[in-house]
């Protein structure tokens, strides 16, 4: 190890002193040391995804609009010799986009100053062929946790009734993603079933959702059902990844009999997580091995 560089998974990492979360006091090293902590968790939500990046060269400004943090969609010369490079072609040209396989490169990610890592629905060899759903719920200012677990679970039980398992995640703020695996499908498929679920809880309890805006100014008392995770190209929070805010706060994933009224999300924090992933079991064991199908009558 050289003193100026010490090794986190073989990978030294420059400027290990440089505070990153200035409120607890966390510096690079330690982004760094909480990657390791929990790749093995982390990385069946990310290997073989392509990648969106908050990259944060000094410390957080949690005034800012995304922390004061870069966001990199594609690599160019970027990107540490850990990552993989892949190719996607898009509507007018070709992106190089990251895509992180071990956890080396997680490592490498926080070696050149990557807080948050955020996932496409679909692998990189399959760009638009999307294997999984996100249904975003975003609380407006005046919605409660307790309103944000009971949205959660209506989006559940909508699904189930579709025939659909689905997981939850806090995302390192007020919100929750549910999250169902589904068989590779077309990325407008997948929109359009999406919506057909967001109409429906809207249709439930129309006072309390909304699919139009978010802009959080006029919707206060009501939670955003955010259907454009789904969209081409678009990306959601990695689960186990930090975000680039007040408290070093993480999006974890959570068993449904977990995401309950009484927890705090904040809890879960660069603190906290490391010890969480030793003590409890993986929440989304079941998540890995389940196969299901949209329904045959949704199209695009």
């Amino acid at each position: 190890m050289i003193a100026s560089r010490p090794l986190v998974a073989g990978v030294g990492i420059s400027h290990p002193e440089r505070v990153i979360f200035a409120d607890l006091g966390v510096t690079k090293l330690d982004v760094a040391r909480y990657y390791d902590a929990v790749a093995a968790w982390m990385l069946p939500h990310v290997a073989g995804r392509p990648l969106t990046l908050f990259r944060c060269g000094r410390a957080v400004d949690p005034t800012a609009e995304k922390g004061g943090c870069e966001v990199m969609r594609h690599g160019k010369v970027w990107g540490p010799k850990q990552i993989r490079r892949v190719e996607i072609r898009e509507l007018r040209k070709t992106g190089e986009y990251l895509v992180a396989d071990n956890r080396a490169a997680l490592i490498g990610l926080a070696q050149m100053g990557v807080l948050e890592l955020h996932t496409w629905n679909s692998r990189a060899e399959t760009p638009y062929a999307h294997d999984r759903l996100v249904v975003d719920l975003d609380p407006g200012p005046r919605v409660s946790w307790a309103q944000v677990v009971e949205a959660a679970r209506l989006v559940r039980d909508v699904l189930g009734e579709l025939g659909l398992r689905s997981w939850p995640k806090t995302t390192g703020g007020r919100g929750v993603h549910v999250v169902v695996p589904i068989a590779p499908t077309e990325t407008d498929v997948c929109v359009a079933f999406s919506r057909v679920v967001a109409d429906a809880v809207v249709d439930r309890r129309p006072g309390e959702f909304t699919t139009k805006t978010a802009n959080k100014t006029g919707r206060e008392r009501q939670i955003l059902i955010d259907v454009l995770r789904n969209n081409r190209a678009n990306t959601s929070v990695a689960g186990y990844s930090l975000r680039a805010r007040r408290g070093a706060p993480v999006s974890v994933p959570l068993t449904w009999a977990g995401l309950t009224t009484r927890l705090d999300p904040a809890r879960f924090t660069i603190r906290t997580v490391p010890k969480r992933v030793l003590e409890v079991a993986d929440p989304w064991a079941d998540y890995w091995s389940t196969r299901q199908r949209l329904p045959d009558w949704v199209s695009g």
